[in-house]
Parts: structure tokens; sequence; C-alpha cells
């Protein structure tokens, strides 16, 4: 179920950057998903990629409500922070873990630290003091 789960993954981003759903293009990238590297190898959950896809669930309103936020009530102060990767992460969660941060309009994931961080941009209102 897994291995299907990052089957569907590839082929979406792969979708996503052709813009082609033609059937040439189905074909090549169901060959490109399948000979990407790490497939086989990752050992990941089920309960691991349902959390994340219901956690995308949950991103889509509230990117839409931070983006009214910021329309209008202006968000004028930045701040880059660390986050931690959460423990046994494959590359495909990882993957969309940066995709949930980078989802909402405050939030974008700079950089990935390979020893497990995340180096996170957020757009904030600044709170008087």
């Amino acid at each position: 179920m897994v291995g299907l789960l990052n089957l569907i993954l590839r082929l979406t981003i792969w979708f996503l950057l052709t813009a082609d759903l033609s059937v040439a293009n189905i074909i090549i990238g169901i060959c490109i998903a399948l000979l990407l590297p790490g497939g086989r190898t990752a050992r990941q959950s089920l309960k691991d990629w349902l959390r994340v896809l219901g956690e995308i669930i949950v991103a889509i309103p509230q990117a839409y409500i931070e983006a009214f936020e910021i329309i209008f009530r202006p968000h004028n102060h930045e701040d880059v922070t660390m986050e931690q990767v959460k423990p046994r992460r494959t590359p495909g969660l990882i993957f969309l873990d940066i995709f949930l941060i980078t989802f909402t309009p405050k939030t974008i994931v700079l950089k990935y630290h390979e020893a497990g961080w995340y180096e996170v941009h957020w757009v904030r209102r600044r709170t008087k003091a």
C-alpha cells in the first residue's frame, strides 16, 4: 500500500511539472516513477502517510485563512527558525512535510539540513509590547 502511495506521489509531481495528461505523458510518467531510486528500500508506515495526508487536508482551509489575514492585517515582521524533522522520516514523507510547511502563505522552508532540521521563514504580525 505504501509503495502505491509513493507511486501516486511521484506521478502527481510529474503531472504538476508537465501539465500534460496525454497518454504518452502518462506512460512516460509511470516509467519515470518506477525507475526513480528509493521506492523499494524506503520503510514507512501507512499510518505516517495517512497522518501527513490528513494534515495536508487541514492545511487547505488554513492557507486561505492565512491569505486573508495577510491581506487585511499587515504582517511586516519576519523570523527564520529551525524546526526539527520528525523521527524516522523517509524522503517521501520529508517532501510532504516540506510541502505542508510551504503550502501556507506565512511559512516557507528555506533549506532542509541533512542533520534533521528544516530552516523555516515565517511572516508574522508584530505584537505591540
